[in-house]
């Protein structure tokens, strides 16, 4: 690790317990709410006896999946961490939150992944000023980078919006956001929709601290209401920025019989959202096993059995074989690149992985 790059490993040492929920200061808003797991248990029977028509058809033959990314997003997880206020929509900054609130919402409905990342902390420095390329739209932005707050630059090219008025933006900058006044037209961008959209020298990268399913009738995700996400937000957010990395999976099924998911009979909600379920949920266990390690450190005994019976439930009902997990991005840069305290870093992170007695095995596997 260089000396410009913060270590990420803040809040690993396990000499510390996690701060409980009252410490946290929410320990109220969790009192009455299951854990996120327990989704994975198979409801009772009787739950199930109006939906037994809807119920999908399985196939015999061996499966074999390929996952891969349908497509990804980020989004800055400490600018919801702090229950803020309801943004004021008639501010651009604020109209940038709620948008970045509803997108988060939105995901309590989908079955999606979602990754805990933590980044070295970068701001904007609005103490000094930005500065124009001669005859030109490029803007050199100040930064401050680190907990030492070391001065850097960054310098983009900006595109004139369709609907600007203006040829050149008026600009305005705060610690995490920069304004862009078109005339006709305002943008709101925040420091790391900055880094990811533009080329920079920082090579910090992601480390990936939890692994988790977005789907939740409570909503706690975005309502930063849940626990274990918290208790890494409490441990790390003196030292380094936390970003939620959402992602939608596509599972391709290789079968002699086809992929069940797409036989006429289970082309009803019940049948198509049950048949996703099993997918992702073995997905997550798997995900979990590669980023986290086969302890799973700060998840309890109680998840892990679970976890267990769960994979076993669905490699049974889907005799499935072996499944490969290929989480490269389309058009991926140096903010793409993933680790973990078990994990090198990379961007093209692709695994190969069976199910053995309830246990996901897991091999990576090198890209070409």
């Amino acid at each position: 690790m260089s000396a410009e790059q913060p270590d990420l490993t803040a809040g690993d040492d396990e000499d510390y317990p996690d701060p409980s929920p009252e410490e946290l200061g929410v320990g109220a808003l969790f009192a009455e709410a299951p854990e996120p797991f327990h989704d994975l248990l198979a409801p009772a029977p009787e739950e199930l006896d109006d939906l037994l028509p809807l119920m999908p058809q399985r196939t015999a033959a061996p499966q074999t999946w390929v996952v891969s990314i349908a497509d990804a997003k980020y989004h800055w997880y400490d600018l919801v961490a702090g229950f803020p206020e309801i943004p004021d929509i008639r501010d651009p900054v604020g109209r940038h939150l709620r948008r970045m609130q509803f997108d988060l919402e939105a995901t309590s409905e989908k079955r999606l992944i979602y990754f805990v990342v933590n980044r070295p902390r970068v701001r904007f420095d609005a103490a000094r000023s930005t500065s124009w390329g001669f005859f030109s739209l490029k803007l050199t932005i100040p930064l401050l980078v680190g907990t030492e707050e070391k001065r850097d630059s960054l310098t983009i090219e900006l595109q004139v919006p369709f609907a600007a008025t203006l040829k050149k933006p008026t600009v305005v900058l705060t610690d995490r956001f920069i304004t862009l006044n078109w005339g006709g037209l305002i943008e709101a961008l925040s420091i790391h929709d900055v880094l990811q959209q533009y080329e920079n020298s920082l090579t910090f990268q992601s480390k990936v601290q939890y692994v988790g399913q977005t789907k939740d009738p409570l909503g706690r995700l975005a309502r930063a209401r849940l626990t274990p996400v918290q208790r890494i937000h409490q441990n790390n957010s003196e030292d380094n920025d936390m970003l939620l990395l959402i992602q939608r999976m596509n599972v391709e099924v290789m079968s002699d019989d086809g992929d069940p998911a797409e036989l006429e009979v289970n082309q009803n909600p019940v049948a198509t959202d049950m048949l996703l379920k099993d997918r992702i949920d073995v997905i997550e266990c798997a995900l979990i096993r590669y980023f986290e390690g086969p302890e799973m450190h700060g998840r309890s005994d109680k998840e892990a059995d679970i976890r267990k019976q769960r994979l076993r439930e669905v490699q049974a009902t889907n005799n499935l074989v072996e499944f490969r997990i290929d989480l490269r991005l389309e058009d991926a840069g140096k903010y793409d690149d993933l680790f973990s305290r078990h994990v090198p870093v990379s961007r093209s992170h692709i695994i190969d992985c069976r199910i053995v007695d309830g246990e996901v095995l897991v091999t990576p596997v090198a890209s070409v």
